[in-house]
């Protein structure tokens, strides 16, 4: 029984469905000729990160799968009902990830509130010879503990940004239109623990309210979610930090509010034209970087390998 990860599995996963009796093939197949390589495989499983795209052409041009796998939460790559008609079984893992997004939105925070995207680039250069101009140019950083993070969509990942805040002082306020409570749970290295219920508010509440806003939520079909009209209403010198899909984000609007110093500085991770980003984004100096990888930790990525290699032995009833 053969599965095709095509973009990519850790080895933690391989090995789990190895044991099992699959063959895990993790050729790169291009999009154009997925469709053939499955059929001449005779593929059952077809596992996805973000990259490759299972629209309906696979789903109806491929009989032989039978599961269709994401590693990671959103599956906006996916024609899920359209596959689940078809009588598909469709995986993802949807806490394998938590915990890594969460940390690297506060590398983004962290980054933007002492200008580390900028002195990064800048120090390198010029650091032997303006040395003390970057030292005044970076003087007016900002500390988190103490201010209020607002947290747009709490599911998982927005649960444990909120665990994190918590532990750092900070005040956490929360939009959600499908949550209205949320209890945190904030455990501490000797086994001791907090408990911390979130009301959650209105959008316009938590963006008129927030110093940091960190955005969890899906790929949004009509329009942005944050545009123009949303930066109006944040505080002046509010942070902005985008770790769930692009497109969330007016990235023109974007820029407008940073270069006015409404936005102090954005974090993103998620772009609109990925994999290839605006030019105007990447070099702002306002903004901190990283190419997707928000589930890109060794922890994470050996928790999806096992849940994907648990799900598939399960429906494929394989012990």
């Amino acid at each position: 029984m053969k599965i095709l990860a095509n973009d990519g599995l850790d080895q933690s996963g391989i090995d789990a469905l190895t044991e099992k009796g699959f063959e895990v093939i993790t050729a790169k197949v291009p999009q154009e000729f997925l469709v053939d390589y499955i059929n001449e495989h005779k593929i059952r499983t077809l596992l996805v990160r973000s990259a490759t795209q299972v629209r309906k052409d696979i789903i109806d041009g491929c009989p032989s799968i039978e599961i269709i796998g994401r590693g990671g939460v959103g599956m906006d790559n996916i024609d899920v009902d359209y596959a689940r008609e078809k009588g598909l079984h469709v995986i993802n893992t949807p806490s394998a990830s938590s915990e890594s997004v969460a940390e690297l939105v506060f590398a983004h925070l962290f980054s933007g509130a002492r200008f580390l995207q900028d002195s990064n680039r800048k120090m390198p250069v010029v650091g032997d010879t303006e040395f003390s101009g970057l030292k005044k140019a970076y003087a007016a950083g900002i500390e988190l503990r103490g201010k209020t993070i607002g947290i747009v969509g709490m599911g998982r990942i927005g649960q444990e940004v909120a665990r994190i805040a918590l532990g750092l002082g900070m005040r956490v306020i929360a939009a959600d239109n499908n949550i209205g409570r949320a209890s945190i749970k904030v455990k501490f290295y000797n086994n001791q623990f907090i408990n911390v219920d979130i009301e959650t508010e209105p959008l316009q509440d938590v963006l008129k309210h927030s110093d940091f806003i960190t955005l969890h939520v899906p790929a949004q079909k009509d329009g942005y979610m944050i545009g123009k009209n949303e930066f109006d209403i944040m505080k002046d010198g509010v942070a902005v930090v985008n770790c769930s899909r692009g497109g969330v984000i007016d990235e023109k609007a974007l820029i407008e509010a940073l270069d006015s110093g409404k936005v102090r500085f954005a974090g993103l991770d998620v772009f609109i034209n990925e994999p290839t980003p605006s030019k105007d984004i990447l070099t702002h100096s306002k903004i901190s970087l990283t190419p997707h990888t928000g589930a890109s930790t060794m922890e994470a990525q050996d928790r999806i390998g096992l849940s994907l290699a648990e799900q598939i032995s399960s429906i494929l009833q394989i012990h």
